[in-house]
């Protein structure tokens, strides 16, 4: 059973801002009634015909209200500093009794050495959600390819890209195959108690990428070498002390090659082969360039060039 063959379901999408719920529309509307909640609303991502409500994360009468009649639900969550919020949408989707939730996680809960903020905080939410007693399946990607628009100021003004351990590789994925996969397991009962780590077809480091960058963009890149300093004042001015901290932590695992296996997740749930970096920076050249990117486009989501980590503080 597919996103597009599945009986019509109400499915409730957080994060509705984020990239991956919103690329998830594609994939699952018009064959399901959908309702997106953010903590903000964004005129933006309002498509005809589907719901999108903000949703007070720290009030269980909102979420509540959100969820409510839902099948399925898929959660983003995206601040380890506001656990109160992930305890919420859970309670929340028990209350409703919401019949299946796939929670977007990251990799690197699987791995036993990670002990940063991030990774025990996804890894909190996982089991808070397997506690629950709904039916749940764990979306496990690793740094998504995404990460690499952060270099796109620098390549237009100076053609460079940066990285703290630039020759260490991740298995990065698209955020687009995050969400076909997603899409395709919301309410499947074939896929309930399982975990799916997904990753793209080969391990590249931010060397490489800026390779195959230059290589799409038909230029000459160099990239830089962060010190770890500089790394982290990069994350500080963006996340607190603790949080930069998980961040570079991450890359050090990275570096001593915990994020280079590759899966072939993608391929078996949804029948094509994971897209390349390759195609996924050919498909968003347009974006390194400073041209107007197409209506509807996912927006990018907070990273730092070539250093690990995903999106929202999903360390991968």
């Amino acid at each position: 059973m597919t996103a597009t063959t599945a009986p019509p379901r109400h499915i409730v999408l957080t994060g509705a801002t984020g990239q991956i719920a919103s690329l998830m529309v594609r994939h699952l509307t018009p064959h399901h009634r959908l309702t997106l909640t953010s903590r903000t609303p964004r005129r933006t991502l309002r498509w005809p015909g589907i719901r999108h409500l903000a949703c007070d994360y720290d009030d269980m009468a909102s979420i509540v209200d959100a969820f409510r009649g839902a099948d399925a639900l898929f959660v983003v969550t995206n601040d380890p500093t506001r656990p109160e919020h992930d305890r919420n949408i859970v309670r929340a989707a028990v209350e409703v009794s919401v019949s299946h939730i796939v929670k977007l996680s990251a990799a690197a809960v699987r791995d036993g050495a990670a002990h940063d903020l991030i990774t025990e905080w996804q890894r909190t939410n996982e089991d808070r959600i397997k506690s629950s007693g709904i039916p749940w399946t764990m979306i496990q990607p690793r740094s998504f390819m995404s990460h690499a628009l952060a270099w796109a100021p620098s390549i237009r003004s100076s053609g460079t890209t940066h990285a703290l351990h630039p020759h260490s590789r991740n298995a990065c994925i698209a955020p687009e195959d995050v969400a076909e996969v997603s899409a395709r397991v919301l309410g499947d009962a074939r896929h309930h108690s399982h975990s799916y780590q997904v990753t793209g077809p080969q391990a590249l480091s931010a060397h490489e990428q800026s390779a195959v960058l230059a290589e799409v963009l038909g230029r000459p890149l160099t990239c830089r070498e962060l010190s770890r300093e500089e790394a982290h004042l990069t994350h500080a001015r963006k996340y607190s002390p603790v949080m930069a901290d998980a961040l570079i932590a991450s890359t050090e695992r990275q570096l001593a090659g915990a994020k280079a296996d590759v899966t072939d997740t993608v391929e078996r749930l949804t029948g094509r082969p994971a897209t390349t970096f390759a195609q996924w920076a050919t498909r968003h050249k347009h974006r390194f360039e400073g041209e107007r990117r197409p209506p509807r486009s996912a927006e990018p989501c907070p990273a730092n060039g070539g250093v690990a980590g995903t999106p929202r503080l999903r360390c991968g």
